[in-house]
């Protein structure tokens, strides 16, 4: 029986927005024990920036805190959290998401719990928080407010509440999922996935994020068929990608993708025709139609040695469907090997994508194995560990896959269904 959990078990603090109370935040959280759970809301779908808007910790004995960033842009105080807690183990959900809107404000830690991908590990069926906070705790949250525009101000009571319920119980989710960890000796496992997160993001910046030919990934990308139509559709997406930097919206709240690939093949000659194609697809009040008008005659009139390539060399391996004809032998062997990983995954109770990156696994078994079968579980350590694999992910899968890299005749296996992205993606390599 679950018992509902509508609102923090001490009492939704007050916001910190200023300075005073953020050092109160500061002084009241060093006066507690162990490890901080902490949390981020961005307005993703609604701003385009991946800023915080909302931070939000918990410390036993050191209580609940909520935090405006906006408010407090700038401030030395975030260089005083961070010299305070860094070296404290920080307890994240789904660390990834919010690490890079953390480090905007100067927030890192040297210690990372990440229960989402622990839960994983540990082999829970479902890993969100309110999943976990179900099964390991018996506890229903309240979870309808989890896609607001969080850059709204002030924010709504029960939004705020919804916010501090993420934060009041995670540190009693991370002693459960640490314990099933220990039970299957899995703890260590855990630990190399938590500290490969945290190398990945020691440097992280938001102007290192990779850019260069982002539009090709437009939605809808399918239905253009030559370069011109292909140029269109890149100077419009720069083009809503810049108003939307400017005006800090959404790109798709801008101009939607099924509107650029729609004016990319009409060509609508007048701004009614503009206006008419877009429609709904904006959510501006004043659409700036004369600008997508101006964008479009200027990329039309593009010489054609100048428009971009409709595909471009890729250096991602070729999709599944492809390696039967260009690699069969490569192919034979993937089929196998995916086959004993799955039996792997299931006998681990740990998804498949945990146990091992898939593209690791594809870019062995493309390859030409060593002559020698004596050779191939060298062969499989040294790539894995070249790719970045985790010292336990290599102890336990390089020795079931050197064991299928003998296999020429293919398992009959069913074809993955491929999304419309991932289809579009791959007409343009």
């Amino acid at each position: 029986m679950l018992t509902p959990l509508l609102s923090p078990r001490a009492g939704t603090p007050e916001i910190s927005a200023d300075e005073s109370s953020f050092e109160k935040v500061i002084k009241d959280l060093l006066a507690g024990d162990g490890s901080i759970a902490i949390d981020a809301e961005r307005a993703s779908g609604y701003r385009y920036s991946q800023k915080a808007y909302l931070i939000q910790i918990f410390r036993k004995n050191g209580g609940l805190h909520l935090i405006d960033p906006i408010g407090l842009q700038g401030s030395k105080l975030w260089q005083k959290f961070n010299q305070s807690f860094s070296e404290i183990e920080w307890v994240i959900h789904a660390s990834t998401q919010d690490l890079p809107c953390l480090i905007e404000v100067g927030l890192m830690p040297k210690k990372l719990f990440d229960t989402e991908l622990g839960a994983r590990i540990a082999g829970c069926p479902k890993v969100s928080l309110g999943a976990l906070a179900e099964s390991l705790l018996e506890l229903q949250l309240a979870k309808e407010h989890s896609a607001v525009d969080w850059s709204i101000r002030p924010l709504r009571p029960e939004w705020i509440n919804y916010a501090a319920l993420d934060v009041d119980i995670l540190l009693e989710i991370r002693d459960k999922v640490e314990q099933m960890l220990i039970e299957q000796n899995k703890l260590k496992w855990a630990v190399q996935d938590f500290e490969s997160i945290l190398r990945d993001y020691q440097d992280f910046k938001f102007s290192d994020m990779p850019k260069p030919d982002r539009w090709r990934k437009t939605s809808g990308m399918h239905k253009v068929r030559d370069r011109l139509t292909m140029t269109i559709v890149k100077q419009l997406w720069l083009s809503r990608d810049q108003l939307a930097q400017e005006l800090d919206l959404a790109p798709g709240r801008v101009l939607n993708d099924e509107a650029i690939i729609e004016l990319a093949i009409k060509r609508p000659e007048s701004l009614e025709e503009v206006a008419k194609v877009i429609g709904w697809r904006t959510r501006l009040e004043s659409p700036p139609f004369n600008r997508w008008l101006k964008v479009l005659n200027l990329a039309l009139s593009t010489p054609i040695e100048q428009q971009v390539q409709l595909r471009v060399e890729s250096q991602s391996l070729p999709p599944l469907r492809v390696w039967k004809e260009k690699n069969p032998i490569g192919y034979a062997r993937l089929t196998h090997v995916r086959a004993a990983l799955a039996e792997l995954s299931t006998q681990l109770q740990i998804p498949t994508e945990n146990l091992i990156t898939p593209e690791f696994i594809k870019r062995i078994c493309w390859q030409q194995p060593p002559s020698s079968d004596s050779e191939y579980e060298s062969f499989v350590v040294a790539e894995l560990q070249h790719l970045g694999a985790r010292s336990w992910q290599v102890e336990q899968v390089s020795k079931l896959v050197a064991s299928k890299l003998g296999e020429s005749e293919p398992l009959i296996i069913p074809e993955p269904v491929e999304s419309e992205s991932q289809s579009a993606e791959e007409n343009n390599s």
